[in-house]
């Protein structure tokens, strides 16, 4: 069984909250857990991360793999970019415009 050391997603809707979970590589991203090590939090000033380092190393001896934005959090290089579905929609579009205006 492969454990992946991710962010499991809580709290409301566009005020995401974050655990950094330790689970089987199969599961849902909101799923089970084996273990909680920590917390994110993007939404408060300055943003909040907190990790049980004791823990965190102790699944990462035991093989487990780490994602990109855990890897990122810990590193201090993490960059949130909340969803905007405005700015999505805006986004399509202006490429959609482009690409008429390129086509004519």
């Amino acid at each position: 069984m492969s454990v992946s050391v991710r962010l499991a997603k809580i709290g409301k809707k566009y005020q995401p909250t974050y655990k950094v979970v330790a689970v089987p590589t199969r599961y849902k991203r909101n799923g089970d857990y084996l273990e909680i090590l920590g917390i994110y939090n993007p939404n408060s000033k300055p943003q909040e991360f907190r990790i049980d380092q004791e823990k965190y190393d102790s699944w990462v001896k035991k093989g487990a793999i780490v994602t990109k934005a855990v890897s990122d959090l810990i590193a201090g290089t993490y960059t949130f970019k909340p969803y905007n579905p405005k700015a999505i929609k805006k986004a399509a579009e202006l490429a959609k415009k482009q690409a008429q205006a390129s086509n004519s």
